[in-house]
């Protein structure tokens, strides 16, 4: 096991769906800070702004730069971030999905809603993770994560963030998303040092609050798959979409597109 973590954290991980793992990204921040910077500089095709008109702040997502920022590249394969992925997941392999950028100005006041990933993506399995690492110390406008929510029995309707409709048609085949703070739900939420991570499952219900404080919420995500995880049909395009991918359901994730980035020794090619 990674000595960042202990079976401890494994077995939260496992239970809850979500831990925090002190540190992870702690060698890399300025280079992740100096990738944001890029990124937002030079945004990709699916870059958002997630404010409508007369909302204060601001708030830039985007994600799937990883190939053409070189510093996230960077950070992918010398960080420990894949490896403690494994440990995590008790995976012997661990396939990148995509990186993922989030940005809140100072007086950002609008809160992330809550929803979980897996709804939005092609992909299916119990083994994955995602790393949420602010490059910014954070306390209100840190992660919340609902503790048990990657068990739930249906997964939570995926939605628009801006239109706040669904993104699919299917609507009866989910749960209407929750108020957790009404509901008086079990959330995770952390006072977090620049490289800390949030490391949660696809599943596993979050949101975060607005950024009222007077400094930045430069945030690096990092979207990982392991062994059981397999490409599924959804009733549109994902997101992210990767359009022409070629796959069929059932299949694993191709890995031209999603490289192994962590193998334990001994194993064969798969």
């Amino acid at each position: 096991m990674h000595p960042l973590i202990t079976q401890a954290h494994v077995d939260t991980f496992q239970a809850d769906g979500v831990v925090l793992i002190k540190g992870l990204f702690a060698g890399h921040v300025e280079t992740l800070r100096h990738g944001i910077e890029r990124n937002m500089n030079e945004p990709g095709p699916y870059a958002a702004e997630n404010l409508k008109e007369g909302e204060g702040g601001r708030f830039f997502d985007d994600y799937c730069n990883w190939t053409r920022i070189p510093e996230f590249q960077q950070v992918i394969e010398s960080s420990p971030a894949a490896e403690v992925a494994a440990d995590l997941m008790k995976s012997d392999r661990v396939q990148m999905f995509h990186d993922h950028v989030l940005v809140k100005e100072p007086g950002t006041s609008k809160p992330t809603p809550w929803h979980q990933d897996g709804p939005y993506y092609f992909v299916e399995g119990t083994q994955n993770v995602s790393f949420w690492s602010p490059m910014d110390s954070v306390t209100d406008a840190s992660l919340r994560c609902v503790a048990g929510s990657h068990a739930w029995p249906k997964p939570v309707l995926p939605k628009r963030w801006l239109a706040d409709t669904s993104f699919f048609p299917n609507e009866d085949d989910y749960m209407p998303v929750p108020d957790p703070d009404a509901e008086g739900m079990d959330i995770k939420e952390w006072t977090m040092a620049p490289g800390d991570a949030v490391a949660f499952n696809y599943a596993t219900l979050h949101g975060a609050r607005g950024n009222t404080s007077k400094a930045r919420r430069r945030a690096f995500s990092l979207r990982l798959v392991g062994d059981d995880a397999r490409y599924v049909e959804r009733p549109g395009p994902t997101s992210p979409p990767f359009p022409g991918h070629d796959m069929q359901p059932g299949q694993p994730l191709r890995e031209d597109w999603f490289p192994v980035i962590y193998q334990r020794s001994g194993l064969p090619p798969r």
